[in-house]
Protein backbone atom coordinates (compact mmCIF):
# COMPACT_ATOMS: atom_id res chain seq x y z
CA UNK A 1 0.00 0.00 0.00
CA UNK A 2 1.44 3.39 -0.95
CA UNK A 3 1.51 6.25 1.52
CA UNK A 4 -1.21 8.89 1.31
CA UNK A 5 1.26 11.57 2.41
CA UNK A 6 1.88 14.41 -0.04
CA UNK A 7 4.68 16.93 0.13
CA UNK A 8 5.54 20.16 -1.64
CA UNK A 9 8.32 18.29 -3.44
CA UNK A 10 6.04 15.61 -4.87
CA UNK A 11 5.78 15.62 -8.67
CA UNK A 12 2.15 15.40 -9.76
CA UNK A 13 3.03 15.28 -13.47
CA UNK A 14 1.68 11.93 -14.70
CA UNK A 15 2.84 10.12 -17.80
CA UNK A 16 0.24 8.32 -19.93
CA UNK A 17 0.24 4.54 -19.58
CA UNK A 18 -0.82 4.13 -23.21
CA UNK A 19 1.08 5.41 -26.29
CA UNK A 20 -0.10 8.88 -27.35
CA UNK A 21 2.22 9.63 -30.30
CA UNK A 22 -0.61 9.12 -32.81
CA UNK A 23 -2.92 11.57 -31.06
CA UNK A 24 -2.56 15.15 -32.42
CA UNK A 25 -2.05 17.83 -29.79
CA UNK A 26 -4.81 20.41 -29.41
CA UNK A 27 -4.23 23.61 -31.39
CA UNK A 28 -5.86 25.81 -28.75
CA UNK A 29 -6.71 25.43 -25.08
CA UNK A 30 -10.18 24.24 -24.10
CA UNK A 31 -12.89 26.87 -23.75
CA UNK A 32 -13.85 25.69 -20.25
CA UNK A 33 -17.54 26.61 -20.32
CA UNK A 34 -18.54 24.63 -23.41
CA UNK A 35 -16.37 21.92 -24.93
CA UNK A 36 -16.01 18.44 -26.37
CA UNK A 37 -13.24 16.61 -24.45
CA UNK A 38 -10.02 16.25 -26.46
CA UNK A 39 -8.91 12.61 -27.08
CA UNK A 40 -6.00 13.13 -24.67
CA UNK A 41 -8.45 14.31 -22.00
CA UNK A 42 -10.59 11.24 -22.62
CA UNK A 43 -7.55 9.02 -22.17
CA UNK A 44 -6.41 10.84 -19.01
CA UNK A 45 -9.95 10.63 -17.60
CA UNK A 46 -10.05 6.90 -18.35
CA UNK A 47 -6.78 6.34 -16.46
CA UNK A 48 -8.01 8.48 -13.54
CA UNK A 49 -11.29 6.55 -13.38
CA UNK A 50 -9.38 3.26 -13.29
CA UNK A 51 -7.41 4.65 -10.35
CA UNK A 52 -10.63 5.67 -8.56
CA UNK A 53 -12.03 2.16 -9.03
CA UNK A 54 -8.91 0.30 -7.92
CA UNK A 55 -7.17 2.42 -5.24
CA UNK A 56 -7.44 1.33 -1.60
CA UNK A 57 -5.58 4.14 0.16
CA UNK A 58 -8.61 6.22 1.14
CA UNK A 59 -12.36 5.62 1.42
CA UNK A 60 -15.10 7.90 0.17
CA UNK A 61 -18.74 6.96 -0.35
CA UNK A 62 -19.60 8.01 -3.90
CA UNK A 63 -22.87 6.08 -3.74
CA UNK A 64 -21.75 3.57 -6.39
CA UNK A 65 -21.87 0.65 -3.94
CA UNK A 66 -25.39 0.59 -2.51
CA UNK A 67 -24.40 -1.45 0.53
CA UNK A 68 -21.74 1.05 1.62
CA UNK A 69 -22.65 3.04 4.71
CA UNK A 70 -22.18 6.75 5.29
CA UNK A 71 -23.16 10.00 3.60
CA UNK A 72 -23.16 9.75 -0.21
CA UNK A 73 -21.19 12.55 -1.89
CA UNK A 74 -20.44 12.45 -5.62
CA UNK A 75 -17.49 14.51 -6.85
CA UNK A 76 -16.27 16.47 -9.85
CA UNK A 77 -12.81 15.42 -11.00
CA UNK A 78 -10.64 17.24 -13.51
CA UNK A 79 -7.77 16.37 -15.84
CA UNK A 80 -5.37 18.89 -17.37
CA UNK A 81 -3.13 17.92 -20.28
CA UNK A 82 0.24 19.66 -19.91
CA UNK A 83 3.66 19.85 -21.50
CA UNK A 84 6.78 20.15 -19.34
CA UNK A 85 10.03 22.00 -20.06
CA UNK A 86 11.47 18.87 -21.65
CA UNK A 87 8.62 18.80 -24.16
CA UNK A 88 7.02 15.71 -22.60
CA UNK A 89 3.23 15.41 -22.64
CA UNK A 90 1.49 14.31 -19.45
CA UNK A 91 -1.47 15.21 -17.32
CA UNK A 92 -2.50 16.46 -13.89
CA UNK A 93 -5.56 15.39 -11.91
CA UNK A 94 -7.64 17.14 -9.23
CA UNK A 95 -10.90 16.86 -7.33
CA UNK A 96 -13.33 19.58 -6.28
CA UNK A 97 -13.67 20.39 -2.60
CA UNK A 98 -12.59 17.73 -0.12
CA UNK A 99 -12.15 14.02 -0.80
CA UNK A 100 -12.47 11.53 2.06
CA UNK A 101 -12.46 14.52 4.46
CA UNK A 102 -9.02 15.66 3.24
CA UNK A 103 -7.68 18.26 0.84
CA UNK A 104 -4.58 16.33 -0.19
CA UNK A 105 -4.09 12.84 -1.61
CA UNK A 106 -1.36 11.14 -3.61
CA UNK A 107 -1.62 11.69 -7.40
CA UNK A 108 -3.93 14.73 -7.01
CA UNK A 109 -2.54 18.26 -7.22
CA UNK A 110 -2.74 20.19 -3.94
CA UNK A 111 -5.38 22.86 -3.29
CA UNK A 112 -4.64 26.51 -3.96
CA UNK A 113 -4.75 26.89 -0.18
CA UNK A 114 -5.10 24.02 2.29
CA UNK A 115 -7.32 25.27 5.08
CA UNK A 116 -7.13 21.87 6.78
CA UNK A 117 -3.38 22.07 7.46
CA UNK A 118 -2.76 20.82 10.99
CA UNK A 119 -2.03 23.73 13.30
CA UNK A 120 -3.16 26.22 10.65
CA UNK A 121 -5.18 29.34 11.45
CA UNK A 122 -8.39 27.95 9.93
CA UNK A 123 -8.52 24.91 12.20
CA UNK A 124 -7.56 27.06 15.20
CA UNK A 125 -10.30 29.59 14.44
CA UNK A 126 -12.73 26.78 13.68
CA UNK A 127 -12.01 25.38 17.15
CA UNK A 128 -12.84 28.80 18.61
CA UNK A 129 -16.07 29.02 16.59
CA UNK A 130 -17.03 25.49 17.62
CA UNK A 131 -16.50 26.46 21.28
CA UNK A 132 -18.85 29.46 20.79
CA UNK A 133 -21.40 27.21 19.10
CA UNK A 134 -21.19 24.82 22.04
CA UNK A 135 -21.79 27.70 24.48
CA UNK A 136 -24.76 28.86 22.42
CA UNK A 137 -26.21 25.37 22.30
CA UNK A 138 -25.82 25.02 26.09
CA UNK A 139 -27.58 28.35 26.69
CA UNK A 140 -30.36 27.80 24.16
CA UNK A 141 -31.09 24.33 25.55
CA UNK A 142 -30.84 25.32 29.23
CA UNK A 143 -33.85 23.82 31.01
CA UNK A 144 -34.47 26.97 33.10
CA UNK A 145 -34.38 29.13 29.93
CA UNK A 146 -36.81 26.81 28.15
CA UNK A 147 -39.17 26.77 31.16
CA UNK A 148 -39.07 30.57 31.42
CA UNK A 149 -39.94 30.92 27.70
CA UNK A 150 -42.79 28.45 28.13
CA UNK A 151 -44.02 30.27 31.23
CA UNK A 152 -43.87 33.66 29.45
CA UNK A 153 -45.92 32.28 26.58
CA UNK A 154 -48.57 31.05 29.02
CA UNK A 155 -48.49 34.41 30.83
CA UNK A 156 -49.15 36.24 27.56
CA UNK A 157 -52.16 34.02 26.93
CA UNK A 158 -53.57 34.97 30.37
CA UNK A 159 -52.66 38.64 29.79
CA UNK A 160 -54.41 38.78 26.41
CA UNK A 161 -57.50 37.06 27.86
CA UNK A 162 -57.70 39.35 30.89
CA UNK A 163 -57.10 42.57 28.93
CA UNK A 164 -59.64 41.50 26.30
CA UNK A 165 -62.27 40.88 28.99
CA UNK A 166 -61.54 44.21 30.69
CA UNK A 167 -61.76 46.06 27.36
CA UNK A 168 -65.10 44.40 26.66
CA UNK A 169 -66.34 45.41 30.14
CA UNK A 170 -65.32 49.04 29.49
CA UNK A 171 -67.12 48.94 26.16
CA UNK A 172 -70.28 47.50 27.76
CA UNK A 173 -70.21 50.09 30.60
CA UNK A 174 -69.74 52.91 28.10
CA UNK A 175 -72.76 51.75 26.10
CA UNK A 176 -74.84 51.48 29.28
CA UNK A 177 -73.92 55.06 30.31
CA UNK A 178 -74.85 56.33 26.87
CA UNK A 179 -78.22 54.59 27.02
CA UNK A 180 -78.87 55.98 30.49
CA UNK A 181 -78.01 59.53 29.41
CA UNK A 182 -80.41 59.28 26.47
CA UNK A 183 -83.17 57.78 28.65
CA UNK A 184 -82.89 60.24 31.56
CA UNK A 185 -82.50 63.36 29.40
CA UNK A 186 -86.26 63.86 29.04
CA UNK A 187 -87.22 62.51 32.46
CA UNK A 188 -84.95 64.47 34.85
CA UNK A 189 -84.79 68.13 35.67
CA UNK A 190 -81.83 70.14 34.50
CA UNK A 191 -80.14 70.03 37.93
CA UNK A 192 -80.80 66.31 38.39
CA UNK A 193 -79.52 65.57 34.87
CA UNK A 194 -76.34 67.59 35.53
CA UNK A 195 -75.77 65.56 38.70
CA UNK A 196 -76.26 62.36 36.70
CA UNK A 197 -73.76 63.46 34.04
CA UNK A 198 -71.19 64.22 36.75
CA UNK A 199 -71.78 60.81 38.34
CA UNK A 200 -71.46 59.00 35.03
CA UNK A 201 -68.24 60.91 34.29
CA UNK A 202 -66.75 59.78 37.58
CA UNK A 203 -67.82 56.21 36.79
CA UNK A 204 -66.09 56.43 33.38
CA UNK A 205 -62.85 57.72 34.97
CA UNK A 206 -62.93 55.02 37.63
CA UNK A 207 -63.31 52.39 34.88
CA UNK A 208 -60.31 53.78 33.01
CA UNK A 209 -58.21 54.00 36.19
CA UNK A 210 -59.06 50.39 36.98
CA UNK A 211 -58.14 49.29 33.42
CA UNK A 212 -54.84 51.21 33.62
CA UNK A 213 -54.06 49.58 36.96
CA UNK A 214 -54.72 46.14 35.46
CA UNK A 215 -52.44 47.00 32.54
CA UNK A 216 -49.69 48.20 34.91
CA UNK A 217 -50.07 45.02 36.95
CA UNK A 218 -49.58 42.83 33.87
CA UNK A 219 -46.64 44.93 32.67
CA UNK A 220 -44.94 44.44 36.04
CA UNK A 221 -45.79 40.72 36.08
CA UNK A 222 -44.58 40.11 32.50
CA UNK A 223 -41.43 42.21 32.92
CA UNK A 224 -40.39 40.15 35.93
CA UNK A 225 -40.26 37.05 33.71
CA UNK A 226 -38.74 38.95 30.78
CA UNK A 227 -35.87 40.13 32.98
CA UNK A 228 -35.10 36.54 33.95
CA UNK A 229 -35.16 35.52 30.27
CA UNK A 230 -32.98 38.52 29.32
CA UNK A 231 -30.15 37.08 31.43
CA UNK A 232 -30.00 34.27 28.86
CA UNK A 233 -30.91 36.20 25.70
CA UNK A 234 -28.31 38.90 26.31
CA UNK A 235 -25.58 36.29 26.64
CA UNK A 236 -26.88 34.54 23.49
CA UNK A 237 -26.94 37.84 21.58
CA UNK A 238 -23.37 38.70 22.58
CA UNK A 239 -22.13 35.21 21.65
CA UNK A 240 -23.85 35.41 18.26
CA UNK A 241 -22.30 38.82 17.59
CA UNK A 242 -18.89 37.46 18.57
CA UNK A 243 -19.40 34.42 16.34
CA UNK A 244 -20.52 36.58 13.42
CA UNK A 245 -17.52 38.91 13.75
CA UNK A 246 -15.03 36.03 14.07
CA UNK A 247 -16.66 34.15 11.19
CA UNK A 248 -16.53 37.21 8.90
CA UNK A 249 -12.90 37.86 9.85
CA UNK A 250 -12.01 34.22 9.21
CA UNK A 251 -13.80 34.28 5.86
CA UNK A 252 -11.89 37.39 4.79
CA UNK A 253 -8.62 35.87 5.99
CA UNK A 254 -9.40 32.79 3.92
CA UNK A 255 -10.14 34.90 0.85
CA UNK A 256 -6.77 36.59 1.29
CA UNK A 257 -4.99 33.22 1.20
CA UNK A 258 -6.46 32.30 -2.19
CA UNK A 259 -4.09 33.94 -4.65
CA UNK A 260 -4.39 32.70 -8.24
CA UNK A 261 -1.60 32.62 -10.80
CA UNK A 262 -1.80 32.98 -14.56
CA UNK A 263 0.61 32.29 -17.39
CA UNK A 264 2.29 35.69 -16.92
CA UNK A 265 2.96 34.94 -13.24
CA UNK A 266 0.45 37.56 -12.11
CA UNK A 267 -1.27 36.89 -8.77
CA UNK A 268 -4.81 37.94 -8.00
CA UNK A 269 -6.83 37.25 -4.85
CA UNK A 270 -10.41 36.06 -4.53
CA UNK A 271 -11.72 39.36 -3.17
CA UNK A 272 -10.19 41.34 -6.03
CA UNK A 273 -11.44 38.85 -8.64
CA UNK A 274 -15.05 38.92 -7.45
CA UNK A 275 -15.15 42.64 -6.68
CA UNK A 276 -16.05 43.38 -10.31
CA UNK A 277 -18.79 40.73 -10.52
CA UNK A 278 -22.50 41.03 -9.72
CA UNK A 279 -21.89 39.05 -6.52
CA UNK A 280 -19.07 41.44 -5.43
CA UNK A 281 -18.05 38.86 -2.83
CA UNK A 282 -16.74 35.32 -3.49
CA UNK A 283 -19.39 32.61 -3.04
CA UNK A 284 -18.78 29.73 -0.64
CA UNK A 285 -16.33 27.20 -2.06
CA UNK A 286 -14.85 29.56 -4.65
CA UNK A 287 -11.36 28.40 -5.60
CA UNK A 288 -11.96 24.82 -4.45
CA UNK A 289 -13.08 23.47 -7.83
CA UNK A 290 -10.82 21.17 -9.86
CA UNK A 291 -10.05 23.62 -12.69
CA UNK A 292 -8.37 26.37 -10.58
CA UNK A 293 -6.37 23.73 -8.67
CA UNK A 294 -5.06 22.21 -11.91
CA UNK A 295 -4.08 25.51 -13.51
CA UNK A 296 -2.50 26.82 -10.30
CA UNK A 297 -0.19 23.83 -10.05
CA UNK A 298 0.64 23.96 -13.77
CA UNK A 299 1.64 27.64 -13.63
CA UNK A 300 3.65 27.13 -10.42
CA UNK A 301 5.63 24.32 -12.04
CA UNK A 302 5.91 26.14 -15.37
CA UNK A 303 3.93 23.48 -17.19
CA UNK A 304 2.12 24.51 -20.38
CA UNK A 305 -1.65 23.80 -20.26
CA UNK A 306 -2.92 22.15 -23.47
CA UNK A 307 -6.47 20.91 -22.76
CA UNK A 308 -8.80 20.32 -19.84
CA UNK A 309 -11.94 18.34 -18.99
CA UNK A 310 -14.01 17.65 -15.87
CA UNK A 311 -16.29 14.69 -15.13
CA UNK A 312 -18.69 13.62 -12.39
CA UNK A 313 -17.96 10.50 -10.37
CA UNK A 314 -20.68 9.02 -8.20
CA UNK A 315 -24.40 8.94 -7.62
CA UNK A 316 -26.46 11.83 -8.97
CA UNK A 317 -27.29 14.49 -6.36
CA UNK A 318 -30.88 15.35 -5.47
CA UNK A 319 -30.73 18.93 -6.77
CA UNK A 320 -28.48 19.51 -9.78
CA UNK A 321 -28.14 17.05 -12.64
CA UNK A 322 -24.86 15.15 -12.66
CA UNK A 323 -24.42 11.71 -14.24
CA UNK A 324 -21.70 9.23 -13.34
CA UNK A 325 -18.63 9.52 -15.65
CA UNK A 326 -20.22 12.29 -17.71
CA UNK A 327 -18.20 15.40 -18.66
CA UNK A 328 -19.33 18.87 -17.63
CA UNK A 329 -18.10 22.44 -18.24
CA UNK A 330 -16.67 24.61 -15.48
CA UNK A 331 -19.34 26.39 -13.42
CA UNK A 332 -20.25 29.98 -14.23
CA UNK A 333 -20.70 31.38 -10.73
CA UNK A 334 -17.59 30.20 -8.89
CA UNK A 335 -15.13 29.40 -11.66
CA UNK A 336 -15.79 31.85 -14.48
CA UNK A 337 -14.35 34.95 -12.72
CA UNK A 338 -11.34 32.97 -11.44
CA UNK A 339 -10.60 31.31 -14.79
CA UNK A 340 -10.99 34.66 -16.53
CA UNK A 341 -7.86 35.77 -14.68
CA UNK A 342 -6.00 32.45 -14.79
CA UNK A 343 -6.45 31.94 -18.54
CA UNK A 344 -5.61 35.52 -19.52
CA UNK A 345 -3.36 35.53 -22.58
CA UNK A 346 -3.97 31.88 -23.45
CA UNK A 347 -5.43 31.19 -26.90
CA UNK A 348 -8.63 29.21 -26.42
CA UNK A 349 -11.24 27.51 -28.57
CA UNK A 350 -14.00 29.82 -29.81
CA UNK A 351 -16.78 30.64 -27.37
CA UNK A 352 -19.87 29.23 -29.15
CA UNK A 353 -22.04 31.73 -27.29
CA UNK A 354 -20.53 34.45 -29.47
CA UNK A 355 -21.56 32.71 -32.70
CA UNK A 356 -25.05 33.28 -34.09
CA UNK A 357 -26.62 29.79 -34.48
CA UNK A 358 -29.49 31.18 -36.57
CA UNK A 359 -27.36 32.16 -39.58
CA UNK A 360 -28.90 30.63 -42.72
CA UNK A 361 -32.06 29.55 -40.89
CA UNK A 362 -35.56 30.83 -41.60
CA UNK A 363 -38.78 31.06 -39.62
CA UNK A 364 -41.80 29.43 -41.29
CA UNK A 365 -45.17 31.19 -41.01
CA UNK A 366 -47.84 28.53 -40.46
CA UNK A 367 -50.77 30.91 -40.02
CA UNK A 368 -51.34 34.64 -39.64
CA UNK A 369 -54.12 37.21 -39.40
CA UNK A 370 -54.47 40.75 -38.06
CA UNK A 371 -54.11 39.67 -34.42
CA UNK A 372 -51.48 36.97 -34.41
CA UNK A 373 -49.12 34.67 -36.26
CA UNK A 374 -48.18 31.04 -35.67
CA UNK A 375 -44.59 30.19 -36.63
CA UNK A 376 -42.23 27.22 -36.73
CA UNK A 377 -38.89 27.94 -35.01
CA UNK A 378 -35.90 25.79 -36.04
CA UNK A 379 -33.60 24.27 -33.42
CA UNK A 380 -30.65 26.47 -32.32
CA UNK A 381 -32.57 29.71 -32.80
CA UNK A 382 -33.06 32.24 -29.98
CA UNK A 383 -36.60 33.24 -29.05
CA UNK A 384 -35.46 36.65 -27.77
CA UNK A 385 -32.15 38.53 -28.11
CA UNK A 386 -29.32 37.22 -25.96
CA UNK A 387 -26.45 38.97 -24.22
CA UNK A 388 -24.15 38.65 -27.23
CA UNK A 389 -26.52 37.80 -30.10
CA UNK A 390 -29.45 39.96 -31.24
CA UNK A 391 -30.74 37.71 -34.04
CA UNK A 392 -33.85 35.99 -32.70
CA UNK A 393 -37.52 35.25 -33.29
CA UNK A 394 -38.31 38.64 -31.77
CA UNK A 395 -35.97 40.53 -34.11
CA UNK A 396 -37.14 38.63 -37.22
CA UNK A 397 -40.81 39.20 -36.33
CA UNK A 398 -40.18 42.87 -35.62
CA UNK A 399 -38.67 43.18 -39.09
CA UNK A 400 -41.56 41.27 -40.67
CA UNK A 401 -44.30 43.14 -38.79
CA UNK A 402 -42.95 46.71 -38.29
CA UNK A 403 -46.45 48.10 -37.61
CA UNK A 404 -47.26 45.56 -34.87
CA UNK A 405 -48.30 47.28 -31.62
CA UNK A 406 -47.86 44.27 -29.35
CA UNK A 407 -44.63 42.96 -27.75
CA UNK A 408 -44.79 40.10 -30.32
CA UNK A 409 -43.41 37.31 -28.10
CA UNK A 410 -46.19 35.59 -26.14
CA UNK A 411 -44.12 32.63 -24.87
CA UNK A 412 -40.65 31.22 -25.47
CA UNK A 413 -38.93 28.05 -26.55
CA UNK A 414 -35.37 27.20 -25.50
CA UNK A 415 -32.84 28.11 -28.17
CA UNK A 416 -32.14 24.41 -28.82
CA UNK A 417 -35.83 23.40 -28.98
CA UNK A 418 -37.66 23.47 -32.32
CA UNK A 419 -41.38 23.86 -32.83
CA UNK A 420 -44.45 26.07 -32.75
CA UNK A 421 -44.53 29.57 -31.28
CA UNK A 422 -47.31 32.15 -31.04
CA UNK A 423 -46.69 35.77 -32.09
CA UNK A 424 -49.08 38.54 -30.99
CA UNK A 425 -49.35 41.54 -33.30
CA UNK A 426 -51.41 43.70 -30.94
CA UNK A 427 -51.24 44.58 -27.26
CA UNK A 428 -54.74 43.23 -26.59
CA UNK A 429 -53.99 39.94 -28.37
CA UNK A 430 -50.81 39.55 -26.33
CA UNK A 431 -52.63 40.12 -23.03
CA UNK A 432 -55.42 37.67 -23.89
CA UNK A 433 -53.00 34.96 -25.06
CA UNK A 434 -50.71 35.42 -22.07
CA UNK A 435 -53.68 35.12 -19.74
CA UNK A 436 -54.47 31.79 -21.36
CA UNK A 437 -50.91 30.60 -20.66
CA UNK A 438 -51.12 31.84 -17.06
CA UNK A 439 -54.47 30.14 -16.54
CA UNK A 440 -53.10 26.97 -18.21
CA UNK A 441 -55.86 26.73 -20.79
CA UNK A 442 -53.35 26.51 -23.66
CA UNK A 443 -52.73 22.89 -24.61
CA UNK A 444 -49.14 22.04 -25.59
CA UNK A 445 -47.56 18.80 -26.69
CA UNK A 446 -43.87 18.13 -27.23
CA UNK A 447 -42.15 15.14 -28.73
CA UNK A 448 -38.73 14.09 -27.42
CA UNK A 449 -36.24 11.29 -27.99
CA UNK A 450 -34.74 10.02 -24.75
CA UNK A 451 -31.29 8.48 -24.42
CA UNK A 452 -32.41 5.18 -22.87
CA UNK A 453 -35.34 2.82 -22.44
CA UNK A 454 -38.15 3.75 -20.06
CA UNK A 455 -39.83 0.91 -18.17
CA UNK A 456 -43.20 2.62 -17.64
CA UNK A 457 -45.53 3.69 -20.44
CA UNK A 458 -46.82 6.93 -18.94
CA UNK A 459 -46.68 9.03 -15.83
CA UNK A 460 -46.39 12.43 -14.20
CA UNK A 461 -43.40 14.39 -12.89
CA UNK A 462 -43.71 17.09 -10.25
CA UNK A 463 -40.33 18.60 -9.40
CA UNK A 464 -40.08 22.33 -8.46
CA UNK A 465 -37.32 24.22 -10.27
CA UNK A 466 -35.12 27.27 -9.74
CA UNK A 467 -32.05 28.65 -11.45
CA UNK A 468 -28.64 27.46 -10.26
CA UNK A 469 -27.25 30.85 -9.18
CA UNK A 470 -23.71 29.46 -9.32
CA UNK A 471 -24.10 28.04 -12.82
CA UNK A 472 -26.65 29.91 -14.93
CA UNK A 473 -28.62 29.03 -17.02
CA UNK A 474 -28.77 25.54 -15.49
CA UNK A 475 -31.79 24.75 -13.36
CA UNK A 476 -31.95 22.91 -10.03
CA UNK A 477 -34.66 20.86 -8.38
CA UNK A 478 -35.39 22.76 -5.17
CA UNK A 479 -38.33 21.90 -2.90
CA UNK A 480 -37.66 24.94 -0.68
CA UNK A 481 -37.34 27.82 -3.15
CA UNK A 482 -38.26 26.28 -6.52
CA UNK A 483 -41.35 27.20 -8.53
CA UNK A 484 -43.89 24.43 -9.14
CA UNK A 485 -43.20 22.47 -12.34
CA UNK A 486 -45.39 19.61 -13.53
CA UNK A 487 -45.17 17.44 -16.63
CA UNK A 488 -47.14 14.43 -17.79
CA UNK A 489 -45.66 12.07 -20.35
CA UNK A 490 -46.51 9.07 -22.52
CA UNK A 491 -44.31 6.66 -24.48
CA UNK A 492 -44.73 6.67 -28.28
CA UNK A 493 -42.04 4.20 -29.30
CA UNK A 494 -39.01 2.24 -28.04
CA UNK A 495 -36.25 1.61 -30.55
CA UNK A 496 -32.43 1.30 -30.70
CA UNK A 497 -32.06 1.70 -26.91
CA UNK A 498 -33.97 5.00 -27.08
CA UNK A 499 -37.51 6.03 -26.15
CA UNK A 500 -39.66 8.52 -28.02
CA UNK A 501 -42.19 10.23 -25.77
CA UNK A 502 -44.87 12.88 -25.74
CA UNK A 503 -44.46 15.54 -23.05
CA UNK A 504 -47.44 17.57 -21.82
CA UNK A 505 -46.12 20.45 -19.68
CA UNK A 506 -48.73 21.81 -17.26
CA UNK A 507 -46.37 24.65 -16.30
CA UNK A 508 -43.78 26.51 -18.36
CA UNK A 509 -40.58 26.71 -16.34
CA UNK A 510 -37.17 27.26 -17.93
CA UNK A 511 -35.67 23.92 -19.08
CA UNK A 512 -38.62 22.13 -17.45
CA UNK A 513 -38.81 19.20 -19.87
CA UNK A 514 -35.04 18.82 -20.07
CA UNK A 515 -34.62 18.67 -16.28
CA UNK A 516 -37.68 16.47 -15.72
CA UNK A 517 -36.35 14.03 -18.29
CA UNK A 518 -32.78 13.89 -16.98
CA UNK A 519 -33.14 14.28 -13.22
CA UNK A 520 -32.71 11.30 -10.92
CA UNK A 521 -36.17 11.90 -9.42
CA UNK A 522 -37.74 12.42 -12.87
CA UNK A 523 -37.28 9.98 -15.75
CA UNK A 524 -33.52 9.77 -15.09
CA UNK A 525 -33.12 9.55 -18.89
CA UNK A 526 -31.86 12.73 -20.61
CA UNK A 527 -33.12 13.96 -23.96
CA UNK A 528 -30.77 13.00 -26.79
CA UNK A 529 -28.49 15.93 -27.63
CA UNK A 530 -29.05 17.81 -24.37
CA UNK A 531 -25.69 19.53 -23.92
CA UNK A 532 -26.66 20.88 -20.48
CA UNK A 533 -28.22 17.86 -18.78
CA UNK A 534 -27.14 14.99 -21.03
CA UNK A 535 -24.72 14.47 -23.91
CA UNK A 536 -24.18 16.64 -26.95
CA UNK A 537 -25.43 15.35 -30.35
CA UNK A 538 -26.30 16.85 -33.73
CA UNK A 539 -29.19 18.70 -32.08
CA UNK A 540 -31.49 18.65 -29.06
CA UNK A 541 -34.16 16.10 -29.86
CA UNK A 542 -37.04 18.11 -28.40
CA UNK A 543 -39.81 19.60 -30.53
CA UNK A 544 -42.96 21.58 -29.71
CA UNK A 545 -45.26 19.83 -32.14
CA UNK A 546 -48.79 20.90 -31.11
CA UNK A 547 -50.52 23.93 -29.63
CA UNK A 548 -54.21 24.64 -29.04
CA UNK A 549 -55.62 27.94 -27.81
CA UNK A 550 -58.59 30.31 -28.09
CA UNK A 551 -58.23 33.03 -30.71
CA UNK A 552 -58.08 36.44 -28.94
CA UNK A 553 -60.67 38.15 -31.19
CA UNK A 554 -62.85 35.43 -32.72
CA UNK A 555 -62.91 33.25 -29.57
CA UNK A 556 -62.62 30.20 -31.81
CA UNK A 557 -60.47 27.22 -30.78
CA UNK A 558 -57.30 27.16 -32.87
CA UNK A 559 -55.11 24.07 -33.16
CA UNK A 560 -51.79 23.70 -35.02
CA UNK A 561 -49.42 20.77 -35.38
CA UNK A 562 -46.02 20.30 -37.05
CA UNK A 563 -44.32 16.92 -36.95
CA UNK A 564 -40.77 16.65 -35.63
CA UNK A 565 -37.90 16.00 -38.04
CA UNK A 566 -36.79 13.02 -35.96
Amino acid sequence: MISDHTSSQENFFQVFKEPIAAIPLPKRFTFPFYYEPHPLCLLAAKELQEHLQNQNVWEHNFGLVKSKKGLVIGKMFGVLIVQNKQGEIGYLVAFSGKLAEKNTHAKFVPPVFDMLTEGGFFLNQETTLNAINKQLSTLENNSAFIELQKFLKEEYLLYNKDISEKKEALKTAKAARKARREKEYKLLSADAYATLIESLGKESLEGKYFFNNVTRYWTYRLNATKEKIAVFTEKIKLLKEERSAKSAALQQLLFDQYQFLNQQGSLKGLSEIFKETALQKPPAGAGECAAPKLLQYAFKQQLKPLAMAEFWWGESPNTEIRKHQQFYPACQGKCKPILGHMLAGITMDTNPMLTNPAIGKELTIIYEDEALAVIHKPAEFLSVPGKNIQDSVFLRMKQRYPKATGPLIVHRLDMSTSGIMLIAKTISANKILQRQFIERTVKKRYVALLDGLLKENEGSINLPLRVDINDRPRQLVCHEHGKPAETTWKVIERKNSQTKVHFFPLTGRTHQLRVHASHLLGLNTPIVGDDLYGKKATRLYLHAELIEFTHPTSNKTMSFQIAAEF
